[in-house]
C-alpha cells in the first residue's frame, strides 16, 4: 500500500437516492453497489450555476482519458423552483452536452446524505464504496486525476478494480432546426442570426423566423477561425452587431472568447480571449487577444465599446475595437448584489446585456435581478433584492421578483423586457412608473428577445424555436408567486461562531508562499446586521465569528481561496493551481446549535 493510500481517509459513501431517477442511462436505474469495483465521481450540480458549467468542462478530459475505471455521476441538486422540474434537468443535460449518468434529485436526499453545502461539489469514491476525497468549486480536475491513478494503482493491486465500458447511454438526438438556442440578433437585411447554442454554430434564419437561409460553423465543438465551413465555437451565446453594421461580435462562451462574424463573407476570426479561463491572478486588461476571459455571456455596444457579460467571474468587461484591447469595466469578482462604483459592485452571473443612449441593462441571473449602468459607470439595480429571494411576482419594483432571467431587451418607450427564463416569462420593467408586468406566459425557457417592428420575437430556448408576439398594450396580470433557495437553514448558536475553511493541498503539492499569503477569505452577510465581528477579508482560512442574537436567520456569504504549486525542489517553475469557492450559507440561530461551521474547500474534515 503507498503513503498516500495509508494516509487517505476513508468514509462510507452514502447511497445514492433521487426522486427523479436517472437519465443518460437507457432507463436503468442504478445503486452504489452497482458501481462497486470502479472509481466513482460524484458531480453536485445545478444547471444555473456557471461555476458548474465550468467543472463539466474540466471533467470531460478526465472521463476520456479514464473511461474504463471512472464513472463520473451528476447529482443534479437544484437551487430554482424550476431546476426541480425533471423535464428542465432533461433538457439541461442535453443542453450542456453532459456525457455520462445523471441522477435527478429534485428533494437535495442525496445532497444533504453527503453534507454538501455548494455548487458545485465533487466527491470521489473507491472501488470498495469509501469516499476518500471532497472538492468544493472549480479546479480541482489536475488533484482528482492524481488520485484516480492511485487509485487505480492501489485497487488493482488488490484485485478490486473492475474495468470496462460504464454505465453511460446517450440520448437519441432530435431533428430540429435548432436546439437550445441561446440569443438572436435582427440582422440590417431583416433576417436573424441565432446562436444554436448546443449544436455550437450559429444560423442565419429568413424574416419568417424559420426557413435556414445559411449555418456558420462546423457543428461540433471547436475553437478555430475560418470560413463558415471550417470555423469552429464551442456553445456560443451573445450576439451584437458593430457600429458600422458589417460584422456580428460573438461571445463564444465556453472557448472563454469573443469572435467576430463577417455578414458579408461569412468567415470567423478571434477579437479577444486566449481560450483559457481566467482565474484570480491573471491579467484584466491588456491586448485583447492575451487575456483570458471566463464565460462570456452576452455582448452589447455601449458607449463605443463592446461591453461583455463576463458570466463566469461575476463581472462586466468591455473591448475596446480601436486598441484591441480588453479590461475590466464593473465587478470584483464576489458574487452578489451590491450597487455604487463600477470597481465596487458586485454581480452574480450576469447573463443579458441591452444598450440605450445613457443606460446599459443587464440581467443578472443569479440574483434574479434586473440591473443597469450609467454612463459614469455607476451600477444600479431596478428589481432584485439578492442571491435567495426569487419568484414570478408584477407590480412595483421594490416588491416585484424574477426566477433567473438571461435576456433583456430595450423597448421604444424607455421600458425593458426581461426574459425571465426559468419563469417561463416574458415581463417589462417600465422606470417611468417604477412597476413590473407580464407580457407573455406559457413560453419555455425564453432566453433573449429582439423587436421587430411592432413584434417582440422571443427565443424559446427548450422549445428550439423563436417565437413572435405582438406587444401588448397592457400587461397581463399573473398570480404572484415568491420564492427563496430551498435549501434547510443551518441551525448555529448566537454569539461565538468558529468557521472553518478545509483545504489539504493535494498529493505532491504544497501551499504557495513564494509571494505572500497563499490562501484568502472573505466573509459578509445579509443581512448585514447578522455579522457583529468576523466581517471583512484576511488570509487565515479559520476565523472567529459573532452572531447578533437579535437576528433570527439570514446567509452567511463565504468566498476563500488557496493557491498550491508543485512540491519539487529540482523544479524551478512547478505547475500551480487556484483553488477557490464561494459558500452562501443559510443559517438559522438557536439556541444550542452548533458553533462551529465547517466547509470543505479540498480534501476531508478529520473525524
Amino acid at each position: 500500500m503507498t503513503d498516500s493510500a495509508r494516509r487517505r481517509a476513508r468514509v462510507r459513501a452514502p447511497e445514492l437516492t433521487g426522486k427523479g431517477g436517472w437519465l443518460n442511462t437507457g432507463d436503468k436505474q442504478y445503486t452504489l453497489a452497482d458501481l462497486r469495483g470502479r472509481i466513482v465521481v460524484l458531480d453536485f450540480w445545478t444547471f444555473c450555476c456557471i461555476n458548474c458549467l465550468h467543472v463539466l468542462e474540466e471533467l470531460r478530459e478526465l472521463e476520456e482519458k479514464h473511461r474504463d475505471t471512472v464513472v463520473v455521476i451528476g447529482v443534479h441538486s437544484p437551487k430554482f423552483v424550476h431546476e426541480a422540474e425533471h423535464r428542465a434537468v432533461v433538457d439541461a443535460v442535453e443542453r450542456y452536452g453532459v456525457e455520462h449518468p445523471v441522477l435527478d434529485d429534485p428533494e437535495l436526499a442525496t445532497w444533504k446524505q453527503y453534507a454538501v453545502r455548494a455548487w458545485p461539489t465533487l466527491v470521489v469514491i473507491d472501488p470498495e464504496g469509501y469516499v476518500v476525497a471532497q472538492h468544493a468549486g472549480e479546479g480541482h480536475a489536475h488533484a482528482i486525476e492524481k488520485l484516480v491513478e492511485e487509485l487505480e494503482t492501489e485497487h488493482a493491486a488488490k484485485g478490486t478494480l473492475r474495468r470496462g465500458d460504464g454505465p453511460y447511454v446517450p440520448p437519441e438526438p432530435e431533428p430540429t432546426v435548432l436546439r437550445f438556442p441561446g440569443k438572436a440578433l435582427l440582422l440590417p437585411g431583416g433576417t436573424f442570426l441565432v446562436s444554436d447554442t448546443t449544436r455550437h454554430q450559429l444560423v442565419e434564419l429568413a424574416e419568417d423566423a424559420e426557413t435556414v437561409v445559411r449555418r456558420i460553423g462546423g457543428g461540433a465543438r471547436g475553437f478555430a477561425d475560418g470560413g463558415p465551413g471550417e470555423a469552429a465555437f464551442n456553445e456560443p451565446q451573445g450576439l451584437a452587431l458593430s457600429e458600422d453594421g458589417t460584422a456580428v461580435i460573438v461571445a463564444d462562451t465556453v472557448n472563454h472568447a469573443l469572435r467576430r462574424l463577417d455578414l458579408a463573407t461569412g468567415g470567423v476570426t478571434t477579437l479577444a480571449g486566449s481560450g483559457r479561463q481566467w482565474w484570480r491572478g491573471s491579467a484584466t486588461s491588456g491586448p485583447a487577444r492575451e487575456v483570458d476571459l471566463s464565460s462570456p455571456w452576452d455582448v452589447a455596444v455601449f458607449g463605443a465599446k463592446v461591453w461583455i457579460a463576463m458570466a463566469g467571474v461575476h463581472q462586466l468587461w468591455t473591448y475596446d475595437p480601436a486598441t484591441a484591447t480588453v479590461a475590466v469595466a464593473a465587478g470584483t469578482t464576489n458574487e452578489g448584489l451590491v450597487d455604487g462604483p463600477g470597481a465596487e459592485a458586485w454581480f452574480a452571473q450576469p447573463s443579458g446585456l441591452a444598450a440605450t443612449a445613457d443606460r446599459l441593462w443587464l440581467a443578472d441571473s443569479e440574483t434574479s435581478a434586473l440591473r443597469w449602468v450609467d454612463l459614469d459607470g455607476h451600477v444600479h439595480t431596478a428589481v432584485g433584492t439578492g442571491l435567495f429571494d426569487f419568484g414570478h411576482r408584477d407590480g412595483p419594483a421594490g416588491q416585484a421578483l424574477f426566477q433567473h432571467p438571461l435576456g433583456v431587451t430595450a423597448l421604444p418607450d424607455g421600458s425593458v423586457a426581461v426574459a425571465d427564463t426559468y419563469n417561463h416569462a416574458l415581463r417589462r420593467y417600465d422606470p417611468a412608473t417604477g412597476e413590473v408586468s407580464t407580457l407573455a406566459a406559457d413560453l419555455r425557457e425564453p432566453s433573449d428577445a429582439v423587436l421587430v417592428g411592432e413584434d417582440i420575437v422571443v427565443v424559446e430556448s427548450a422549445r428550439h424555436r423563436l417565437t413572435r408576439l405582438r406587444l401588448p398594450e397592457e400587461a397581463v396580470r399573473v398570480e404572484a408567486v415568491a420564492h427563496r433557495t430551498q435549501r434547510a437553514a443551518t441551525e448555529v448558536a448566537p454569539g461565538r461562531l468558529r468557521l472553518d475553511v478545509i483545504f489539504q493541498a493535494p498529493d505532491g503539492q504544497k501551499l504557495d508562499s513564494r509571494y505572500g499569503p497563499s490562501t484568502r477569505l472573505l466573509v459578509s452577510a445579509t443581512p448585514p446586521e447578522l455579522l457583529l465581528e468576523g466581517e471583512g477579508a484576511d488570509t487565515d482560512l479559520s476565523r472567529e465569528l459573532e452572531l447578533n442574537p437579535a437576528v433570527a436567520e439570514g446567509v452567511l456569504h463565504v468566498s476563500a481561496m488557496a493557491a498550491s504549486c508543485d512540491d519539487d525542489p529540482a523544479n524551478l517553475y512547478p505547475a500551480c493551481h487556484v483553488h477557490q469557492q464561494d459558500w452562501g450559507v443559510p443559517v438559522r440561530l438557536t439556541e444550542g446549535g452548533a458553533d462551529r461551521l465547517p466547509l470543505i474547500l479540498a480534501g476531508m474534515e478529520e473525524r
